[in-house]
């Protein structure tokens, strides 16, 4: 049987450096930790009936709502969501200038 050499082994802690210099993963992160602010930002009767769906260019986040009278109301309380919202976007460095509340994106989990 052949004896099999392993050499130039790259830890996991080198891999995980080298990925997250990656432009498009420090994005994904940012978008997702995000996310995770929405139901505090819109309170908890909202955050069951809405989640962030995607963002678009020019800083437009698209949000799933479960139907068309949950899109109307947010859509009503835009103003007080994005400043809301403004405090975790800072601390994330991360810029949402709208918010497009779409009732065909949703999906139950």
């Amino acid at each position: 049987m052949k004896k099999v050499l392993y050499t130039n082994f790259v830890s996991t802690e080198e891999l995980i450096s080298e990925m997250m210099e990656q432009k498009d993963i420090k994005r994904a992160i940012t978008r997702s930790n995000l996310y995770k602010f929405w139901s505090n930002t819109v309170g908890v009767k909202f955050a069951q009936q809405s989640k962030p769906y995607s963002m678009m260019a020019n800083g437009i986040m698209v949000i799933a709502c479960k139907n068309g009278v949950v899109a109307q109301e947010l859509m009503l309380k835009k103003t007080q969501i994005l400043e809301k919202f403004q405090p975790y976007l800072k601390s994330l460095k991360f810029k949402v200038k709208d918010l497009k509340f779409d009732p065909k994106k949703w999906t139950e989990e």
